[in-house]
């Protein structure tokens, strides 16, 4: 795959990642939209197949960050917070067990 259409790849799974991470959240979005584009722009020059990998590398990394670690929240009263967490985030409740299963 040539690096022009990873360097694509990258920029749209950022886009789309932020719109499933921020959605509904308009200052969110666009602040994220204007700083992903003006990382893109800033590098766009650049030749070196090493540091484009590199970068490719880091957005990647950072497209993961932002959907597995990064949580909204809502202010809904002087001192509460509405969670909304994705689909995607929410694991399914297992009990502690003291005797650890054996596999059968």
């Amino acid at each position: 795959m040539g690096t022009r259409l990873k360097v694509l790849r990258a920029f749209k799974a950022l886009h789309r990642t932020r719109m499933a991470v921020f959605k509904e959240d308009d200052a969110a979005l666009t602040a994220a939209r204007l700083k992903i584009n003006e990382e893109f722009r800033k590098n766009k020059d650049e030749t070196s197949e090493e540091n484009i990998q590199k970068m490719i590398k880091m957005g990647s990394d950072v497209e993961i960050i932002l959907r597995q670690s990064v949580l909204q929240m809502e202010h809904v009263g002087e001192n509460k917070l509405l969670l909304r967490p994705r689909e995607s985030l929410l694991l399914e409740n297992v009990p502690y067990c003291d005797q650890p299963r054996t596999k059968s």
